[in-house]
């Protein structure tokens, strides 16, 4: 089944560009130059995911974001955000605003189309499966047991949580704060560094398999579990 890709961006050049590597790609692709023109497009369509620029002409796309967050009928559509602004405060600010990845300008289509591919499948995830994979990892839900090529991974129990966390969330960028609530609970305080102990320990339990690497440092912004890229 083909999956529909809204690309809104007011730069024509750019918005072709990816349009044409997209449906290269197998994608069915929509396009809009700006938010209003998005809005209809994605009420008459319904797109599987939105690749969202920044800077647009009427509404930032920041705003734009978190307009479809509010918005039950739209808060379930995965959104990659385009942007040429690459700063930290840029990278958190976005992902603030609720979209699921965050790609700076200039990128390569092979890797947006890897991007893309990782957000469909974390939003879409087999319901049906007790197994989650990724790269040379299996986790199964049923036994919480998590196997490396068929090998088991012996993990203590925070983290499993965290790389459970990982497998079903790929590809897109969390802070610490947000893996301190998916993974120990909001009600609970522990301190962020804490989290980048647990990965640490994540890396290192990982890394005979050589899966440590799937566990991206994003300087300024926080995590993310990446094997698309890595293999």
């Amino acid at each position: 089944m083909e999956r529909t890709i809204l690309v809104v961006e007011d730069d024509a050049a750019i918005r072709d560009m990816v349009s044409f590597n997209l449906k290269r790609a197998g994608f069915l692709v929509i396009e809009a130059d700006d938010c209003q023109s998005a809005r209809v497009q994605v009420a008459d369509h319904r797109p599987d995911l939105i690749l969202l620029d920044w800077m647009l002409p009427d509404t930032s796309g920041v705003e734009f974001a978190r307009s479809l967050g509010r918005d039950e009928l739209t808060r379930d559509i995965p959104i990659i955000m385009l942007t040429a602004r690459s700063t930290e405060d840029d990278k958190v600010q976005g992902l603030e605003s609720g979209v699921d990845d965050y790609i700076t300008k200039p990128f390569s289509s092979r890797e947006l189309t890897a991007r893309i591919r990782a957000v469909l499948r974390r939003a879409a995830p087999d319901a049906g499966s007790d197994e989650v994979e990724a790269g040379h990892l299996t986790l199964n839900l049923a036994s919480h047991r998590v196997l490396a090529d068929g090998r088991p991974v012996e993990l203590g129990p925070t983290e499993y949580r965290m790389l459970k966390f990982f497998m079903t969330h790929q590809e897109r960028v969390y802070s610490r704060a947000q893996l301190l609530d998916q993974v120990w609970g909001g009600g609970v305080y522990v301190e962020e560094r804490t989290v980048d102990v647990h990965v640490l320990r994540l890396r290192k339990a990982l890394a005979p398999f050589r899966c440590d690497k799937f566990i991206q440092t994003v300087r300024g912004a926080g995590y993310r579990f990446s094997p698309e890229l890595v293999e």
